[in-house]
């Protein structure tokens, strides 16, 4: 064996893979503390590009069910409505039996009429106080509403409704109802038979888009989820193979020193020779 102290190979191959293997450990660690197989684009360009593209879907899809979920409590705050003037509808009609029969007078009519026109008012005030926000939602204003339930941009990704449920007490018909006397009791259930199918058909509209809503709610939760897979799938670390990565860089790290010290112990006899 030659002894140089002009050049030292053994000593810079050791460096060499002391340095890739300090390389191996930095990258593991970043890995592991972040959890990330990619932490930089350059760890891999490729799959960087796909899964900075299916960030951005996800985050559109997720704001896409939001923005359903908001729909959806604009028409059940619309049902909501809806259902207490079938309430009324129901007590009306009630009150509109009872006038009709000749088991109670006409003072005793006044009393149920005073009721009467009562709920009537209030469900004329319920029409016009159905709001969800600065909308009214019960007055008929036939505005169309477009609701974004997809990531990216297109027809398939909205969903349309026009507003034009009208249910206020001038266009059901009973505004100009009374139960003061037998015969206008009489008349008025036909009238509030009218009302009640009004008020059924426009809830049965609402529960429609309702019913669609909740298809689409569901559908872009399985796709977020299916997303946010297919992005792990590429940029999630295998914690296992990082760690064995980890252990087996750090045993390289420890074996490169000592040959660099081996190394350096190869000059040290050749100056040896020197001073003999």
């Amino acid at each position: 064996m030659a002894f140089k102290i002009g050049s030292s190979t053994a000593t810079i191959q050791a460096a060499r893979y002391l340095n890739k293997a300090n390389d191996q450990i930095e990258k593991s660690l970043g890995t592991i503390a972040s959890g990330s197989r990619i932490v930089r684009a350059g760890d891999d360009a490729a799959g960087f590009a796909i899964a900075e593209s299916l960030r951005g879907q996800i985050g559109g899809t997720k704001q896409a069910k939001f923005n359903a979920e908001s729909a959806t409590s604009l028409v059940q705050t619309a049902e909501g409505g809806l259902n207490e003037q079938n309430n009324i509808l129901v007590r009306l009609r009630e009150l509109a039996v009872y006038a009709a029969s000749d088991t109670i007078g006409d003072e005793e009519r006044g009393y149920l009429d005073t009721e009467f026109q009562q709920l009537t008012s209030e469900f004329d005030r319920i029409a016009k106080s159905t709001r969800y926000g600065q909308k009214q939602l019960l007055t008929g204003s036939n505005e169309e509403f477009e609701f974004q339930v997809g990531p990216y941009a297109g027809e398939e990704n909205v969903i349309k409704f026009r507003l034009d449920a009208n249910t206020t007490s001038s266009d059901v018909g009973i505004d100009a109802l009374d139960v003061a006397d037998q015969s206008n009791a009489l008349s008025t259930l036909s009238e509030l038979d009218s009302a009640i199918s009004h008020v059924a058909g426009a809830r049965a509209g609402f529960g429609a888009v309702q019913s669609r809503f909740q298809y689409a709610i569901d559908t872009l939760g399985v796709q977020a989820e299916n997303l946010e897979s297919a992005r792990g799938h590429i940029v999630d670390a295998d914690m296992a193979e990082e760690v064995s990565k980890l252990t087996q860089a750090q045993v390289l790290q420890h074996a490169g020193t000592s040959v660099i010290a081996q190394a350096n112990s190869s000059a040290m006899r050749a100056l040896r020779l020197l001073d003999g």
